[in-house]
């Protein structure tokens, strides 16, 4: 098949959190498969500064990276308009059998609907989470679903979940069951399958080897749950003897990062608490290998990546009972929940898990052996080329 991914951000842009890895992935297996694989994107955060569109070839991926002709680059409006975009849409939807929208509000999605409905070219769309109207600008995305995606969720012919909380906001917005496939997310277990030596990741940011690390991984924004796990973190250092811990806390800055060290420094625990900004993908795994567990206590949502990553690693995991991940880590019996919030429980099962290597090392088996088993992107992909095909047929 010739398929049409598009997404407001692509490879390389990891710092713009989990769809473009998903769509990275899926469209690199599509291509394995021996699909024919086009993917429209913008050109922010690459590697090189672009002022013109550029093609790349990207893993066998044909890439139209768009110029980005807005001003606000920020990874939390992601308003990223690609005018460009327009008339090589008009030209070329001929060619495609199918079209891959990923994420709900964007301007890319507007263009291809257009034209999709235009020339009767079949959509998929997978929303990745960004259906509810929570958090900012919550009157501008009520304004977008009025005039355009009410519309995009009527005219795809598929929509997928990730979850079966995510179909749930599927059929909130209108959009008949029969229409939905829940399909979660995968990750490209290749890359874990070596796993590097432990200690390279405390050697490079300077942690004595008798130190333990908790680590989140992640974007730096207020709806992370950061300061959940900060106060969290100081309450088991006041409250236990936990004096050889260190809490990381790694990823790009998304509008938060001064008000989570000005927190630490309220609490008095900045000198515990590392600070490390994005990691590459290399370095990323040589944090988990090296860390005691991982913590994501994001209070929604629909399919957390980072919880997967950890378990392939080999290592334990806390989250919130609200997440829905939590339902495969209490099935994978690889980690915790937590009620979201709740202070004295974090640090308690912090603490516990702290205080018990043998129970941490065997969470951390078995979550191994359980993403391995269940969580491969292949398989994802394997689903999505039968809904690929149903809807082309």
């Amino acid at each position: 098949m010739r398929i049409l991914q598009v997404v407001a951000y692509f490879y390389p842009a990891w710092t713009y959190g989990g769809p473009v890895r998903v769509a990275y992935y899926v469209a690199r297996q599509l291509v394995r498969r021996g699909h024919e694989v086009t993917v429209y994107t913008s050109n922010v955060n690459n590697v090189c500064s672009r002022i013109d569109s550029q093609i790349e070839e990207v893993d066998g991926i044909e890439v139209y990276y768009f110029r980005n002709a807005s001003r606000i680059t920020d990874r939390k409006t992601k308003l990223f308009i690609t005018p460009e975009m327009i008339p090589m849409m008009r030209k070329d939807i001929h060619r495609f059998d199918v079209i891959h929208l990923h994420e709900y509000r964007t301007f890319q999605n507007l263009v291809v609907h257009h034209y999709a409905k235009k020339y009767a070219v079949p959509f998929v769309l997978q929303a990745h989470g960004t259906l509810p109207r929570i958090m900012a600008k919550q009157r501008l995305k009520w304004l977008y679903d009025v005039l355009f995606g009410y519309g995009l969720l009527r005219d795809a012919s598929k929509v997928i979940a990730l979850s079966r909380m995510e179909a749930e906001q599927y059929r909130g917005m209108g959009v008949p069951e029969e229409k939905i496939a829940i399909i979660p997310n995968g990750i490209d277990l290749s890359e874990y399958a070596n796993l590097p030596h432990k200690g390279c990741f405390k050697k490079k940011v300077n942690i004595h080897n008798d130190k333990k690390i908790i680590l989140y991984l992640g974007r730096v924004h207020n709806t992370k749950g950061i300061d959940f796990l900060v106060n969290a973190y100081a309450y088991l250092l006041k409250n236990t003897k936990h004096n050889n811990v260190i809490l990381v806390i790694a990823g790009p800055d998304d509008g938060y990062l001064s008000k989570a060290k000005e927190l630490a420094s309220s609490l008095g625990i900045s000198s515990n608490v590392l600070f490390l900004g994005f990691l590459t993908e290399e370095e990323k795994i040589c944090a988990y290998v090296d860390s005691s567990f991982v913590v994501s206590p994001e209070r929604f949502n629909v399919f957390l990546l980072v919880p997967l990553e950890a378990a392939a690693c080999g290592k334990s995991v806390i989250v919130s009972t609200t997440n829905h991940i939590s339902h495969m880590i209490r099935k994978g019996e690889f980690g915790f929940s937590v009620k979201y919030g709740d202070i004295e429980e974090l640090a308690e099962v912090m603490g516990k898990m702290l205080n018990n290597d043998d129970l941490v090392t065997q969470m951390g088996q078995k979550g191994r052996k359980f993403i391995f088993g269940n969580c491969d992107a292949a398989c994802a992909v394997s689903k999505l080329e039968k809904v690929y095909e149903e809807i082309v047929k």
